[in-house]
């Protein structure tokens, strides 16, 4: 019992692994949630653990790398059974199951985080994102242009896609724009710049991955999952995160699923994305001081719970749902791997010197800089996984969310006159 694969022991991952195939092979497989939950913890931690084991991978990301790439190759060519991607796919779109995994991350980081620490992140975290950016979206547009790329699809096409937050909220909206101007049907567009932003964001993982070994290597530049540290005389005197009730746990995850609730409401109305609207209410609360210092050591709790118990399982889900095989292969051509690689080092090496010119721990700094360059809330998971720092979800959510939104804006300004 004391050996395990991930997080469960090892008689009871055999234990599991023989129901599973019993069930499937008397076909009494479906989308019942304790089953699913079973199969994705059992496959997640699987992939996890062979990329763990695998030479020279393992040292850049290769858990997450494996555990996102694998499902989805072995989808591509068919060797998952049809019924169990089924039953997984259906589970995943009826319950939303990300964004639970989303919010207890991000109201459990945020409202178990020191008041002083999350002012001074947030204000601070401004100038090495501004930076990089910029940065970035000058050394990625040199490079395609001087790997042949003309300079109009080099920016628009492969660097602007990278760093405008995802797909669903980034991606869509850019394209919708580039389609008006162009006077084109926008779908053609989405095709193009979904293969930058995949690999964008599976560069993103391996850097993480090296930030976090450089980080135990040289613990001089890493706060070990802390953006900036108080100095001694002003540290908070709450009490320790650990001293917390079942009750208080559970009211913690109340908390969490209104205010995700709350974003979806203001979703409807303004339009801004519902995890971006859940982030903002938190963090007012946090700051109003609203909720006690128990409450806020039973978030702290429930925060721990998803990110040891869910990340792979769930990037296991994202990895056979949400991650083509074939858009990853078909942005494997030498030039645009050599310009969004560019790119995304820029963004994630800008972030490192910039945020410990600004007074941040360079290392979360450039971690959170290179979530500017991840697929929204998919990315920013298998990123913070990747760097084993998932307590930077908030600062993480802001530069996807907030940058990704910025990017777009800006992206459209400026394609609009190079256009016309």
């Amino acid at each position: 019992m004391d050996t395990g694969v991930g997080i469960i022991p090892l008689p009871i991952y055999c234990v599991l692994f023989a129901v599973l195939g019993i069930l499937f092979a008397i076909d009494a497989f479906s989308s019942e949630i304790s089953l699913i939950f079973a199969l994705l913890a059992v496959l997640g931690f699987s992939c996890a653990e062979l990329g763990a084991r695998i030479p020279g991978l393992r040292k850049i990301g290769g858990a997450v790398i494996v555990t996102t790439l694998l499902p989805s190759c072995l989808v591509h060519y068919s060797l998952l059974p049809s019924k169990l991607v089924q039953s997984i796919t259906e589970f995943w779109y009826a319950t939303n199951i990300l964004y639970l995994f989303t919010a207890a991350v991000i109201v459990g980081g945020i409202l178990s985080m020191d008041r002083r620490l999350l002012i001074k992140g947030f204000a601070k975290l401004f100038i090495p994102l501004a930076a990089g950016s910029i940065a970035a979206a000058i050394v990625g547009t040199l490079t395609g242009m001087a790997l042949g790329l003309n300079a109009h699809h080099a920016f628009f096409y492969l660097v602007m896609p990278i760093m405008a937050g995802g797909l669903g909220e980034g991606g869509i909206p850019l394209t919708l724009g580039y389609a008006a101007i162009l006077q084109v049907s926008q779908p053609e567009l989405l095709a193009q710049i979904v293969p930058p932003v995949v690999l964008g964001n599976l560069t993103a993982i391996v850097c993480a991955s090296v930030l976090h070994q450089l980080g135990k290597r040289y613990p001089q530049y890493s706060g070990n999952g802390h953006l900036l540290t108080l100095p001694i005389t002003e540290s908070s005197d709450e009490k320790s995160p650990f001293s917390f009730t079942i009750e208080k746990l559970a009211a913690a995850g109340m908390i969490a699923l209104s205010l995700y609730l709350a974003g979806v409401v203001i979703y409807q109305f303004t339009g801004l994305p519902a995890p971006l609207g859940m982030l903002l209410l938190t963090v007012i609360i946090k700051l109003a001081r609203i909720v006690s210092p128990e409450f806020e050591q039973g978030a702290h709790a429930m925060y721990r719970f998803f990110a040891v118990s869910s990340a792979y399982p769930i990037l296991f889900g994202i990895g056979l749902i949400l991650t083509p095989w074939d858009v990853f292969l078909t942005a494997l051509t030498p030039a645009h791997f050599v310009t969004i690689f560019a790119t995304v080092v820029t963004l994630t090496t800008v972030g490192f010197f910039v945020g410990r010119w600004a007074g941040l721990h360079p290392i979360e700094s450039a971690i959170v800089n290179a979530c500017h360059s991840g697929m929204g809330s998919v990315g920013d998971m298998a990123i913070l996984t990747s760097a084993h720092r998932m307590q930077l979800m908030p600062f993480a959510q802001l530069a996807t969310r907030i940058g990704g939104a910025l990017t777009v804006v800006v992206a459209l300004l400026i394609f609009s006159q190079w256009t016309g």
